[in-house]
């Protein structure tokens, strides 16, 4: 548990490489270790939840809460005061250096004065104190470094360990929910007008910003962004009124990408699966290289491959956003072709017998299955757990 070795993984998207924030260490553990931290992590955020340590608001790092239920927090936020004839805008915020600076000391204080047990606390400062890690890449020492602050990225509990230490950075906002997912946090402001929300959103970043040097977190301003949600109906002209954070000037963005989706002013999905729709093109160019027409691998070999590498990147955001029907035709005209790489059947095949080929259905029946899944899980959801099933009216029939 004390000594890790670590990977250097690129920042994907990055402009320039030459500066160390532009990669990111991951740790390689023991397997036994994992198994203890994750036993660990589930009993901590039991203990913690029942405290009231955790902000409700809180999404990542915990059992059941995912990407899509802090989506579907947001749109919904969003949808509601649009409801109420408002103009609604919301800043993106990204804890800088996150996992590099949990101090443990101030962890064990906040565990200590919210009522942890003695035992758990001690747990958590003997896993964190005298670390050793060394780095694995061409050129580098092979000997191993002390880690006196910080989390470890790839281990099962530092996430949910820097998000009781972030927990007291969630603002009270009048209106609108302030959302987190591990690092990253979102602050809405309504009212009658684009400026008004601007107004409204310097006091919460201020107050957050106050509450993150007291714990020794700060937020990477360059990667802060803006939007102003329109309905697709909104008659009045698109605002691109900037907003001035730390002397910096940030215009409202047209797409947000946040956990892996894309977010447009006015949520529609097409903006959102034309990205997905291109990285699944490029994922597919680079699989299909490691077989070619009755060479290479088995077809089922090809369709393992198709599972786990295409799949997943063509339909993320499907159990959100449902795709227009000029956006499902290049979904299915893609998908079409993967289909035939991964049987080798003729170009002129029909798409009935490609699906009953290949043992996979088309994208359509795909998204709907996807969608149904997500409704039973906000459904069958414990509401004091999770937020987004918190939102759901009390007399909708389940």
């Amino acid at each position: 548990m004390k000594k890790a070795n670590s990977i250097v993984l690129d920042k994907p998207g990055n402009p320039d490489y030459r500066t160390p924030s532009s990669f990111r260490l991951i740790f390689l553990l023991q397997t036994v270790s994992k198994i203890l931290e994750s036993h660990s992590a589930l009993h901590l955020a039991a203990a913690t939840r029942s405290l009231g340590l955790l902000h409700r608001n809180q999404c990542g790092s915990l059992a059941g809460l995912g990407c899509f239920d802090t989506v579907a927090i947001l749109t919904h936020e969003v949808r509601l005061l649009q409801a109420a004839s408002s103009k609604v805008s919301t800043l993106f915020l990204d804890v800088k250096g996150g996992f590099d600076n949990v101090c443990t000391n101030k962890l064990a204080s906040i565990l200590t004065k919210g009522g942890v047990s003695a035992y758990l606390v001690a747990w958590i400062k003997f896993f964190l104190s005298k670390r050793q890690w060394r780095l694995i890449c061409r050129g580098a020492p092979m000997v191993f470094c002390p880690v006196a602050v910080g989390t470890s990225q790839g281990s099962p509990i530092p996430p949910l360990l820097f998000g009781l230490h972030i927990a007291s950075l969630h603002p009270t906002i009048p209106q609108g929910l302030a959302i987190s997912y591990v690092d990253g946090l979102t602050i809405p402001a309504s009212s009658d007008s684009v400026p008004s929300n601007i107004h409204a959103l310097q006091h919460p970043f201020s107050f957050i910003q106050r509450q993150g040097a007291e714990l020794g977190v700060a937020f990477s301003v360059p990667k802060s962004e803006l939007i102003h949600w329109r309905t697709p109906k909104d008659p009045s002209d698109v605002s691109f009124a900037p907003i001035v954070i730390n002397d910096m000037r940030f215009p409202p963005s047209q797409a947000v990408r946040w956990l892996g989706y894309w977010l447009s002013p006015t949520i529609q999905s097409s903006i959102h699966f034309k990205r997905r729709l291109a990285l699944a093109q490029g994922s597919f160019t680079t699989i299909r290289q490691l077989s070619v027409a009755g060479k290479g691998l088995s077809s089922w070999c090809n369709r393992k491959l198709v599972v786990g590498g295409i799949l997943p990147i063509l339909t993320y955001d499907c159990d959100l956003s449902i795709p227009n029907a000029a956006t499902l035709k290049k979904l299915h005209s893609l998908w079409h072709g993967v289909l035939r790489w991964t049987t080798n059947c003729f170009y002129t095949t029909a798409p009935g017998t490609l699906y009953l080929e290949a043992s996979l259905p088309p994208i359509s029946s795909i998204c709907k299955y996807r969608r149904r899944l997500a409704a039973l899980h906000l459904v069958c959801a414990p509401s004091k757990f999770n937020p987004a099933t918190a939102l759901i009216p009390q007399f909708l029939p389940t």
